[in-house]
């Protein structure tokens, strides 16, 4: 069976809008999408990031969470006929806050795994409101259960494959640690690329404020250089066949182009499509 990524909606939130794009709409509140993972058709499945912890949690960040009983992780597993005791390992893009927070729901005989220097930067007080202490401290207990927790040295050692089809690579941007899930799929790479990307229409398709030829605007929330925030979006576009972040909906890229977008599945029906550059106006 080919592999397939299923989504799983986490509930929304509302934030400022420059957070999210460089610049944009300051002091203009957002309503996003908080997405996560299901990848099915191998031999067992693997969840990429499990959302926020409460509503009320994200009030520590002046952000609204608007998480209902519907988006509860046991609840979206359960739409797609999966267990929490079902999933053998639970990955992470990164260990934010709205991406780590439902950790401790399932047993410690599944594997969270995660870039090393992930778990390294969210205790080093670089961007400290955003890594919460009942996510971390969960993940320190696992760091002392056996095979509860697996390290991935992504910087040092390249791509790494969890499972056939199913390889972890360094992001490069948004956070130190971050990594990208990228998976095989019978239509080509899809990749699971946390917040490197919140929003395709105002990064991507139409940069805000970019003058500069295939320039992508970086987003207004990220521990590393703009220059590596940009270069990590540019490789994202060439390598992928569809990008899937973790706050908008997934897109079909062709040729760097982002020429589709899809709903809750990928491989899926385009849900809407977008028109070619035009590089040659009249």
């Amino acid at each position: 069976m080919a592999l397939e990524i299923k989504i799983l909606d986490y509930g929304d939130i509302e934030l400022e809008s420059s957070f999210l794009v460089l610049g944009r709409d300051c002091g203009r509140t957002r309503r996003v999408l908080t997405l996560g993972f299901l990848i099915l058709g191998g031999k067992y499945p693997v969840v990429v990031d499990t959302g926020y912890r409460s509503n009320q949690i994200m009030e520590t960040l002046g952000m609204r969470g608007l998480q209902y009983h519907e988006n509860m992780i046991e609840n979206q597993l359960a739409r797609h006929g999966v267990r929490m005791g079902d999933v053998r390992f639970v990955c992470h893009t990164h260990l934010h806050i709205d991406h780590a927070g439902k950790d401790d729901l399932f047993p410690m005989n599944t594997t969270v795994v995660l870039n090393r220097k992930e778990l390294e930067y969210s205790v080093s007080g670089l961007m400290h409101p955003q890594y919460p202490a009942p996510d971390i401290k969960h993940l320190i207990d696992r760091l002392h259960t056996k095979s509860a927790l697996r390290f991935l040295d992504l910087e040092i050692t390249g791509p790494i494959e969890l499972m056939p089809g199913v390889y972890c690579d360094a992001a490069n941007a948004h956070t130190e640690g971050s990594m990208n899930v990228i998976v095989e799929t019978a239509d080509g790479i899809a990749t699971i690329c946390g917040d490197v990307i919140y929003d395709f229409n105002d990064q991507i398709v139409t940069p805000f404020n970019e003058i500069h030829d295939w320039e992508p605007r970086t987003t207004g929330n990220h521990g590393t250089s703009k220059r590596a925030e940009k270069a990590s979006i540019k490789k994202l576009l060439s390598n992928s066949r569809y990008l899937l972040p973790v706050h908008d909906r997934p897109a079909k890229i062709e040729g760097g182009n982002v020429v589709g977008r899809l709903h809750d599945q990928v491989p899926g029906p385009i849900v809407q499509s977008l028109p070619a550059r035009n590089w040659f106006p009249a």
